[in-house]
This record gives C-alpha cells, structure tokens and sequence, in this order.
C-alpha cells in the first residue's frame, strides 16, 4: 500500500459543491477573492477556508496582489489530480489477486 495522503487532499478539494463551483469560476482564468466571494455568498474566513483547501491540494494557486489574493487553476496540478486518479481506478492486472483462504 501506498502513501495516500497526498490523494486524499486532492479529493477532499473535489468532494465539497462550493469548491467545485469555485473550481468552474476558475476555468476561465484568474479570479481575485473579491470576485470568487459574491456569487458564493460566502463571508471572506469561509472562502479563505475554501481557497485552503484547494491550495493545499495543488489544483489552485495563489498570488498577492496588494491587499487581495488571485487565485487560479494549477496545470501541473490539475494534471496530477487526474494521474492519480487514473492509477487508482485502472485495475492492476498483474497483482495476484487471489484469496489465500478460498483461493479465488
């Protein structure tokens, strides 16, 4: 078994619906908090908490501008999100999967 704590930041980001509305505004370019705040009807410590979350998992970035933060999509993260979830999901074919108790 793996190391999957690194999988579980990136589907924790994904499993929320305002973070993967937040992710849809995202799409198309960079967005200041301002702008991500009001369609969510989210206070600013409850987008921040949000925002946390995705950039914790590598799918968003940040950067500061002045007072307020930008936030975009990551490519490379967005990219890995994807791989992981690939390779979790694609069957191992070559693993003996055999029950050593009913030999199935």
């Amino acid at each position: 078994m793996g190391n999957y704590s690194e999988d579980a930041k990136v589907f924790k980001a994904l499993c929320d619906p305002k973070r993967l509305a937040i992710l849809e505004q995202l799409r198309s370019g960079e967005k200041c908090a301002c702008v991500l705040q009001e369609p969510m009807d989210l206070t600013q410590s409850g987008l921040s908490y949000h925002m946390k979350i995705l950039c914790d998992s590598g799918i968003v970035v940040s950067r500061q501008e002045g007072k307020w933060t930008h936030y975009r999509l990551s490519a490379s993260g967005g990219e890995w999100a994807m791989e992981r979830l690939r390779a979790i999901l694609t069957p191992d074919t070559e693993q003996d999967n055999h029950c050593p108790s009913c030999g199935r």
